[in-house]
């Protein structure tokens, strides 16, 4: 069975100041483009036999940074829709919702074309995603590639692991890293994370 590579985009504004950034199209920084060529090498190591990335600007240009510029794009791979929560932090939000944690609370509603989501609207998706790259990690040795979110690749690591969407809040993931979800004795396990060059 082939191993899951994940990619979280590299740094941009918004991410290095904790703002939630979900459909908002922000690019990388240029610290966030050097994460991303510092993962080419590894990338280039990897049996890979299918390269997917969610549609928005910071992920592709990873992709395309890291030398997989053909990967397909999938829909189901955007972050997590903040809705009313859209370019806000944490410090922000629980000024007036002291105990709010995204993923047991969700998000306060948006505007009609991004109401926002809830966690296990997300790991609907993060379902979906599994299941459709199911035949290609079963029935090869070659591993598949998802370059997207910090917030959807914790609920789809989740989900890969046989836990609720919520519990994507174990995995914290940083910017422009690398991480590998395995399998030992036919289970899905988490064999990398936050991987960088240097490490």
């Amino acid at each position: 069975m082939g191993d899951l590579f994940l990619v979280r985009h590299g740094e941009t504004e918004w991410s290095r100041s904790g703002r939630h950034t979900g459909s908002t199209d922000v690019p990388l920084t240029d610290h966030g483009r050097e994460q991303a060529r510092g993962l080419a090498p590894l990338i280039r190591s990897l049996p890979l036999g299918a390269a997917y990335v969610s549609p928005l600007r910071r992920a592709r240009e990873t992709a395309e940074l890291i030398g997989v510029p053909d990967a397909k794009v999938d829909a189901d791979l955007r972050e997590w829709d903040y809705g009313g929560y859209e370019g806000v932090t944490t410090a922000e939000i629980q000024r007036e919702r002291p105990a709010w944690f995204l993923f047991t609370d969700g998000v306060a509603p948006g505007p009609p074309d991004h109401p926002g989501e809830t966690p296990e609207q997300v790991g609907e998706r993060a379902d979906r995603v599994l299941a459709g790259i199911e035949t290609a990690l079963a029935g090869a040795e070659k591993g598949v590639l998802l370059v997207a979110h910090g917030h959807f690749l914790r609920v789809l690591t989740a989900r890969r692991l046989g836990l609720p969407a919520r519990d994507g809040a174990l995995f914290q993931l940083e910017t422009g890293t690398l991480c590998r979800l395995g399998t030992e004795h036919g289970r899905p396990v988490v064999a990398g994370w936050n991987i960088r060059p240097a490490d």
